[in-house]
């Protein structure tokens, strides 16, 4: 269940009923008239079946409501309503399964901004991805897998262009790449200043560590899983319960790949920064495939469920 909010002029507020009270979806509406001061209008709140939001969203934006007005779109946790739990039983569809596409975009524009936390918590991935390439311990790689945040603008990009939204395509680039240059040249400096203490030497790079030796040879299982990962991950992130991500950040190589490129530069070895590029690349573009074939495949069935509800809703014409 979805609670959704409203502020409107009040030259609007009946139209909006109107469209609220034909939907078999909507329950515990509510208008208060007069109460919105900035800006001026209606305020009007409404408990909608998660299934529903997309198709009501789009109506409300076609009559541009969020242009004179607002349109808030919030989770309920736990709820108890008879009538509630009635809309949602009349609505076609699984609550669980429904992409609130005004949802995921929201949160795909959050995670590709690129802002100091986004790179602090990439930098430290990465460093922490040096380290436990010179230390060859499995437990810090996942621990730096676990920590990156790089997944949410590789989503992005698959929400970009199936959303059509390339104002966010470029983002997203934007904050991938930024991000990974600027993590990698701080981990760059942070080993040489390790090689000059001691720290650090080729041999630890270069040598045999069979714990951490698949960053930097990649091979088609590489692909495989980010494929696998990115489509897992989309899946969490636009369902009603995000279960899975922590998965999907272990099972692929990107922060620690890039770890290895600095390292690779610091200790001036070709070989590992060339493979840990590929590796990046590949998991990058795997993920980035995936969640794009994922997100298409839920548009296509979700605008069937859309289509078969509007043919039940009466729109207010005078305002499209």
């Amino acid at each position: 269940m979805l609670h959704l909010r409203i502020l409107a002029p009040a030259a609007m507020t009946d139209d909006i009923l109107d469209l609220l009270e034909s939907d078999d979806a909507v329950t515990g509406l509510v208008a208060i008239r007069g109460a919105a001061l900035r800006p001026p209008g209606d305020l009007i709140t409404a408990q909608i079946a998660r299934e529903a939001a997309n198709p009501l969203v789009q109506t409300l934006r076609e009559m541009r409501v969020h242009q004179q007005g607002s349109i808030e779109i919030e989770q309920v946790g736990t709820w108890l309503s008879r009538s509630g739990f009635d809309a949602e039983v009349r609505t076609p569809g699984s609550s669980t399964d429904a992409v609130v596409w005004a949802e995921v975009a929201q949160r795909a524009y959050d995670e590709s901004e690129l802002n100091w936390t986004y790179l602090s918590f990439l930098t430290l991935a990465t460093v922490i991805a040096s380290i436990a390439i010179v230390t060859d311990s499995q437990i810090l790689t996942v621990g730096a897998m676990v920590l990156g945040p790089e997944f949410g603008p590789i989503a992005a990009l698959g929400v970009s262009l199936v959303r059509r939204r390339y104002m966010l395509l470029r983002l997203a680039l934007r904050t991938l790449v930024i991000g990974f240059l600027v993590a990698i040249g701080l981990t760059i400096v942070l080993a040489l200043i390790g090689r000059l203490l001691g720290w650090i030497t080729i041999a630890q790079v270069t040598g045999p560590r069979p714990a951490t030796h698949f960053i930097y040879t990649p091979d088609k299982w590489s692909f495989i899983v980010a494929v696998i990962a990115g489509g897992a991950g989309v899946l969490a992130i636009t369902s009603a319960k995000s279960l899975g991500l922590a998965g999907v950040f272990i099972s692929v190589t990107t922060v620690p790949a890039a770890g290895n490129i600095a390292l690779g530069v610091a200790v001036a070895d070709g070989a590992t920064v060339w493979g840990s590029v590929a590796q990046l690349l590949v998991n990058i573009a795997g993920m980035a495939l995936a969640g794009w074939a994922t997100l298409q495949i839920q548009q296509t069935l979700w605008s069937r469920v859309s289509l078969r509800r509007s043919r039940h809703l009466t729109v207010p014409r005078r305002m499209l």
